[in-house]
């Protein structure tokens, strides 16, 4: 069934017009008056609505049932990654959502070369939250990830609160290309499920850099600040690509 993100307050028996993307693509579809569709606002579960008219410019449908149905990840992962250049980092937003990524900070650290700020940067945030949007309606999901406006790695940084022990139930880590690190799973609590809250049975804020990585300064603070060094193996990977392979190991564990 067709799926549409709504971002309108929702109920059943409530009849709206579906907002222009949204409306937009139900055309595209050629779908009629007494077709089904879903509908999703990212306040939790989804909403089977009919179609009631079909415009040229407008689609009018009647909200008809709520069904309480969350497909989100057990570990809550909060990735803050330095943004790849070019159109990776739609990608690498699009296939973060699609493993289930709670948020993503884009970090501007020494050696990135995508530099955003002021209105530019508030376009970049809004086009990337869309792009997740989309990837909830493909993937199934109904809550969709923040998306945070790019920052400075370093004044990022400044903000966390690391608890090394981890009795906050949080773990910090950074993708890190020296040799002093360990495997990331050996991070991962052993009886996470006895600790579930809310479905949520491990909670991780995930630093990676970007092309070329952290500099050994960035590596050295982020160390320094509390959070572990950890890597993925003897590859090197590129920046996007260690980026979801360190978010698939813990969110389809």
């Amino acid at each position: 069934m067709a799926r549409f993100h709504c971002p309108l307050p929702l109920s059943v028996g409530l009849v709206l017009d579906l907002p222009a993307t949204a409306a937009r693509h139900v055309q595209v579809l050629r779908m009629q008056p007494g077709h089904t569709l879903t509908l999703f606002n990212g306040e939790g579960g989804e909403y089977l609505a009919e179609v009631e008219h079909m415009g040229r410019s407008d689609v009018r449908v009647l909200v008809r049932e709520h069904i309480v149905q969350e497909r989100e990840a057990t570990q809550r992962v909060h990735l803050a990654v330095g943004m790849p250049a070019n159109e990776r980092m739609d990608w690498l937003v699009e296939k973060a959502t699609e493993l289930g990524v709670h948020r993503i900070t884009p970090l501007m650290t020494e050696r990135s070369v995508v530099r955003l700020s002021g209105e530019r940067a508030e376009k970049k945030q809004a086009h990337w939250q869309a792009v997740a949007a989309s990837a909830c309606e493909q993937c199934g999901r109904n809550r969709e990830p923040v998306i945070d406006m790019p920052e400075r790695l370093d004044t990022w940084l400044a903000r966390q609160t690391v608890d090394a022990s981890h009795k906050d139930g949080r773990v910090h880590a950074v993708l890190s290309l020296h040799a002093s690190t360990q495997p990331l799973n050996a991070l991962m609590p052993r009886e996470q499920a006895a600790h579930a809250v809310d479905g949520v049975t491990g909670d991780w804020v995930l630093l990676n850099g970007p092309e070329g990585g952290l500099s050994d300064a960035e590596d050295a603070a982020a160390r320094v600040k509390g959070f572990a060094p950890v890597s993925l193996g003897a590859r090197v990977l590129r920046a996007e690509t260690a980026a979801l392979a360190a978010l698939a190991m813990l969110t389809l564990a």
